[in-house]
């Protein structure tokens, strides 16, 4: 008898069982730009589509873009805008969207999903599902128990065995942490309801679950200053916390000791983003549009005024342009938005250039940076006086205040105001997935996972013991373990 089976070649498969395969894989836009400038197979054309499409890749790409969560929600204009802005390149159309999904969230590198959030004096890290804290632990915010109170390096946080951590948010004296589940554990200063415990007499210092959240599946958190924001997978807001502002957008002033859903937002369609300022919030739901509630100080609100809102509004601005938003970010005083088509708007306080526009001068209602039109930006981050923009190339832009070097400019003085999106030459050799930024430190996580920060360091912030201060980004690591940084391929995206 012969042989029942053999082994054969990819190059043998029919060209639609590997269009099936490739549509059906995880693989991000520069692993296809790799497949087609070294294969044949994937590059060549096989008359199974419209000719438009130069190759099995390209179409595969092209029917992964139509079919992601994103460009799914754009109007046929949006979809429109989005191709001619990446001049018909359906890898770089899909290289925008994945990137635009993970900034908000966990970023696949080749060492892991990861993501960093950076509090007020401390930083978080998920690293394949485990999180690591380092900084100051007032209140018990690293999550580490009673007796810390400062890990001068990346420390692993204990949750129960088999927890999967999928998203962390960071604030001044607590932290929420969404499980794989979609269950919800919170640590820190309870004593304003801000972790969702009704026990307020001390503060939570190892994670504990939301009980009040049980049968609810969350996907994101916000962490405010003495309030947090629940986005449940269904796209429903709950809040709980202090309320003197509005900031938990049920009508009233009335604090909350456990979550409450915001019935507002319910009835105008699910939401696909939040996020959280000192007193603040921004919303974005699922057709673009954004909706803000809360303190109106310094007009973080984008409604013209700096009247509180106790109940969601809608920015008016970006609803007259027919601006898609995607993605939002809530600084102490200002306020940033990136729309469907990779462009920047800033409103709020111009203190220190905050608002990149060249000025100091606020702005009530959002405005466009002009200064980026030309970049594709994948992911925004606004926080003390200053912003950060990354662009789909890896490069990342900053604005505003230098104060303790967080900036990451080595030819500027921390006195200095940088006024204009300027890019960040430090990090330029590394190809930047993901960046947040806490009062005076800044840290950025690399396609290769790699981690750097820079800026203030005076509390271990930086997961440094020995330095007080870095200037230039400074590579932070986990148990010692080191990656290899090599840029990716990025030709041909």
């Amino acid at each position: 008898m012969g042989e029942r089976y053999r082994p054969i070649s990819i190059e043998e498969l029919p060209s639609h069982l590997i269009l099936e395969i490739l549509c059906s894989s995880k693989l991000s836009a520069i692993d296809f730009a790799c497949l087609e400038l070294t294969s044949k197979t994937f590059g060549g054309s096989y008359g199974l589509y419209p000719f438009k499409f130069k190759s099995l890749v390209d179409f595969a790409v092209f029917q992964l873009c139509t079919s992601h969560v994103i460009y799914s929600r754009l109007g046929l204009n949006s979809q429109r805008e989005l191709y001619d802005r990446c001049h018909g390149n359906w890898k770089r159309i899909l290289r925008f969207l994945q990137s635009v999904e993970q900034s908000s969230g966990m970023v696949e590198t080749s060492s892991g999903n990861m993501q960093i959030t950076t509090g007020k004096y401390h930083t978080m890290l998920i690293s394949n599902s485990s999180v690591y804290s380092c900084g100051s632990g007032l209140s018990g915010v690293l999550g580490q128990g009673p007796e810390t109170t400062q890990c001068v390096a990346f420390t692993q946080i204990k949750f129960p065995p088999l927890a999967r951590v999928v998203h962390v948010s960071a604030s001044y004296n607590h932290a929420a942490f969404v499980m794989q589940s979609g269950e919800v554990f919170t640590c820190g200063d309870n004593s304003s309801f801000c972790c969702g415990h009704k026990d307020t007499s001390r503060p939570i210092f190892r994670p504990r679950l939301v009980e009040s959240l049980k049968g609810i599946s969350c996907k994101q958190v916000a962490a405010g200053l003495n309030f947090t924001v629940f986005l449940t997978r269904q796209g429903h807001v709950y809040t709980c916390g202090t309320n003197p502002h509005g900031q938990l957008g049920h009508g009233d002033t009335l604090d909350r000791p456990t979550p409450k859903m915001i019935e507002f937002l319910g009835n105008v369609g699910p939401v696909v983003q939040v996020a959280a300022g000192p007193n603040y919030n921004l919303a974005v739901t699922e057709d673009g549009a954004v909706y803000s509630f809360g303190s109106g100080v310094n007009f973080c609100l984008g409604h013209g005024e700096q009247h509180d809102e106790f109940q969601p509004r809608a920015i008016q601005k970006f609803r007259r342009k027919n601006i898609h938003v995607v993605r939002v970010s809530a600084g102490d005083e200002h306020a940033v938005a990136l729309d469907s088509n990779g462009f920047v708007y800033t409103w709020g306080k111009g203190y220190c250039g905050a608002l990149g526009h060249g000025d100091e001068i606020e702005k009530t209602t959002p405005e466009i940076v002009t200064t980026l039109k030309n970049h594709l930006t994948v992911q925004v981050c606004a926080r003390k006086r200053k912003t950060f923009v990354l662009v789909d190339s890896g490069s990342v832009y900053g604005f505003g205040s230098m104060g303790f070097g967080s900036l990451g400019f080595l030819d500027r003085r921390v006195s200095d105001k940088v006024l204009k999106p300027r890019v960040l030459d430090t990090l330029r050799s590394h190809h930047v997935s993901q960046i947040s930024t806490g009062l005076y430190h800044t840290v950025a996580v690399t396609s290769r996972g790699r981690i750097f920060g820079f800026g203030d360091n005076e509390r271990a912030q930086l997961g440094h013991d020995t330095l007080r201060g870095c200037l230039e980004p400074t590579e932070i690591f986990i148990n010692d373990d080191t990656y290899e940084d090599v840029d990716p391929i990025l030709q041909n995206i």
